[in-house]
């Protein structure tokens, strides 16, 4: 991989104030810029393009979504209409197919005085390309400063990019079971993702507070399911325990998900939906009570934490399944579908005469091996449709299934016992992973909302390094990359989603993209604070201060 060591500020980071000389423009403000995540490499010069009511836009037909995309960008923004042009034309910015490229997601980004070049392998990297310029334009923009004047002119400096992702898998992961999030903010969540370079939203759909995912086959999971009737107030271990009265839920139509699966699309988000089993059931054991091991009665839960009532291990309950990843297959093209795997109390299994039963005549150890040939059965059947499993790392204990992905979020051991068996990891550990904790040193001054509970500061997310120490090289290269999961139990609003992942996931999304060797803390505070008041022109509610508590560098 080729890198570029310039002087940090120098080069990567300026405010610049430059004649464009060219048919007398007039002077432009180039702001500081700099671009989140950091690239491979990245030389600016001293100069700017400036696009204008003359600028065109020439392009293969292979990359006429992204073109659509940045086009749209900048009419909604400005009062700049880009035509297409052939390529040898003047002030034009230009998308060439470049199969010299090797990463799929990688890409070139030339501004010049005249032109723009951008070259990428695939329309992946050449949307990629197009994220990196929209931070390298006037913040103003995004402010709607030049929709409101007219502005014909937006100066751009001139730079060199060359850039690929170090880690293929870049994640985020929504929980919508415990609280549920209307369709126009799920799209503004992979709007966030995908400036930032994310590449897969794992969409959390099923849970024991409820089922947010219509079945046709089985309607009883949204008519049921999809709602409790009360809800606990305050935290979970607040005594005496209070609760609210009030009928809470919701759930997405196949419409809705196909809605959202082709918004994802179009900014290369790969939707991975998780249906959990055999745990965190009980939404659908309320819906289907003969699907447990006591017949019920089981009820939406309106209380957090981990319940004793899972999905039985009748053949009655893989029907279902089946029927239910039938309909889910259809609705998501992702090669992985997330089948959970976590905290599934054995309990009742060890009561009931089914499950004994089936540990007998399977010749199964015990019940953590149960749970092993449970999985194993999933998966075996969305192997046979063409689809991977993904599953908590729960699923290690008892047995791997032969093909599965581990989602390794209780430390990092998971992750290290599954790639020495040469499987697939992604890593969430929950000391840099889970943005549903505290990020501020708690004090009665600068208290936060209501969270979960834990400590996770911007600059520990940061420094975060995805591969194990305890890996050889070659067992390294079974790590796919990291996530960031944001549990919702104490997260009833969209604003306070935002407020919890931002600008904590941004932090993420450069661990899991740049170079280990490029990372400099100071440096992302740097490069972040025109960040955020882009975040804050498209009213993103994020958190605005650092670990102690005091506002961020022009924050807010």
């Amino acid at each position: 991989m080729r890198i570029f060591r310039p002087t940090t500020r120098f080069c990567l980071l300026m405010t610049l104030v430059l004649l464009y000389s060219a048919c007398g423009k007039e002077k432009r403000n180039v702001e500081k810029v700099g671009i989140i995540p950091q690239p491979v490499e990245m030389e600016f010069k001293n100069d700017v393009f400036v696009m204008d009511e003359d600028t065109k836009i020439s392009y293969p037909e292979s990359f006429a979504q992204v073109v659509g995309f940045f086009s749209d960008y900048v009419a909604n923004l400005s009062a700049i209409r880009m035509e297409k042009t052939p390529e040898d034309a003047k002030n034009t910015i230009v998308f060439k197919e470049d199969s010299s490229i090797d990463n799929e997601e990688g890409y070139k980004l030339s501004v010049q005085p005249k032109k723009i070049i951008i070259s990428a392998s695939s329309p992946k990297g050449a949307f990629y390309a197009v994220q990196s310029l929209r931070q390298l334009m006037p913040v103003a923009l995004e402010e709607g400063n030049y929709k409101e004047d007219g502005d014909k002119e937006i100066s751009i400096p001139t730079v060199e990019v060359y850039d690929e992702p170090r880690f293929a898998y870049r994640g985020q992961m929504l929980d919508v079971g415990r609280h549920f999030f209307p369709v126009e903010f799920i799209k503004k969540y992979i709007d966030l993702m995908s400036m930032f370079k994310f590449n897969k939203f794992h969409w959390h759909l099923t849970e024991d507070q409820g089922w947010r995912i219509e079945i046709k086959k089985y309607p009883k999971l949204t008519e049921v399911g999809a709602y409790r009737d009360s809800t606990i107030i305050g935290h979970y271990y607040d005594e005496p325990r209070e609760w609210d009265t009030r009928k809470y839920g919701g759930f997405y139509t196949q419409e809705e998900v196909k809605e959202v699966v082709k918004y994802a699309q179009e900014r290369y988000v790969t939707v991975i939906p998780e249906i959990e089993m055999p745990g965190h059931s009980e939404a659908a054991l309320a819906s289907y009570p003969e699907l447990g091991c006591t017949g019920g009665p089981y009820q939406v839960q309106g209380i957090w934490g981990i319940h004793s009532n899972i999905y039985c291990t009748k053949e009655e309950t893989f029907t279902f399944l089946e029927g239910v990843l039938d309909e889910v297959m259809a609705l998501f093209p992702s090669k992985y579908i997330h089948i959970g795997g976590d905290e599934a109390p054995k309990d009742k299994w060890e009561q009931c005469d089914v499950c004994q039963a089936l540990i007998r005549s399977e010749g199964l150890a015990d019940e953590h091996e149960l749970q092993s040939y449970f999985i194993q059965r999933i998966e075996k059947y969305l192997n046979s449709k063409g689809r991977e499993i993904i599953g908590w790392d729960e699923i290690l204990e008892g047995g791997l299934a032969p093909n599965a992905t581990v989602m390794s979020w209780r430390g990092t051991e998971g992750a290290v016992e599954a790639a020495k068996q040469h499987h697939d990891v992604i890593m969430t550990p929950t000391a840099y992973c889970y943005l549903d904790y505290y990020q501020y040193k708690e004090d009665k001054e600068k208290k936060e909302p209501l969270a979960i509970g834990g400590y996770l500061p911007m600059k520990k997310v940061y420094s975060f390094e995805p591969i194990p120490e305890e890996l050889t090289a070659e067992e390294a290269k079974y790590v796919l990359g990291s996530q960031v999961n944001l549990w919702t139990e104490y997260i009833d609003s969209p604003e306070k989603v935002e407020y919890m992942e931002y600008p904590r996931a941004i932090a993420m999304g450069e661990v899991a993209w740049s170079a280990k060797e490029r990372k400099d803390f100071d440096d992302f505070l740097y490069r972040l604070e025109p960040v955020l008041r882009r975040l804050d022109a498209m009213g993103v509610n994020y958190g605005d201060k650092n670990e102690d508590g005091e506002p961020l560098p022009e924050a807010k």
